[in-house]
């Protein structure tokens, strides 16, 4: 059976930190891409960052580069979002998702164009920030 599970999330105020985890079991984990989207109330999901396990190529979108970071380790089929200098538009539930291979994230005008699905998804974990 295919796992994610999400934790981490918590109650931080602004500037704080948080380290999201993601456990996968069930599949290969080498051979597929992991990324952490993001749900705030009344917003559609966003993409945040996402890791390729077969070269370690991350990438991160605008809205969080050089606050969070992404990584994983191999030996516990884990990936962890380190999320520094945290603002109150952070406020969201975060989910983690498993894609074949590749993230298939294309950045082209400021943003990320993601080509495809992912195959599996976690439970979200709540992140709240306090101003």
């Amino acid at each position: 059976e295919v796992q994610l599970q999400a934790s981490g999330g918590g109650l931080v105020q602004a500037g704080g930190s948080l380290r999201l985890s993601c456990v996968a079991s069930g599949f290969t984990f080498d051979r597929y891409a992991i990324a952490w989207f993001r749900q705030a109330p009344g917003k559609e999901r966003e993409g945040i960052s996402c890791i390729e396990n077969d070269d370690g190529r991350t990438m991160h979108a605008d809205s969080v580069r050089d606050r969070f970071t992404i990584s994983s380790d191999k030996s516990k089929n884990t990936v962890f979002l380190q999320m520094n200098n945290l603002e109150p538009e952070d406020t969201a539930v975060y989910y983690c998702a498993a894609l074949r291979e590749q993230c298939g994230w294309v950045y082209y005008g400021g943003k990320f164009y993601h080509t495809k699905s992912p195959e599996h998804w976690g439970q979200g974990t709540l992140v709240t920030v306090s101003s």
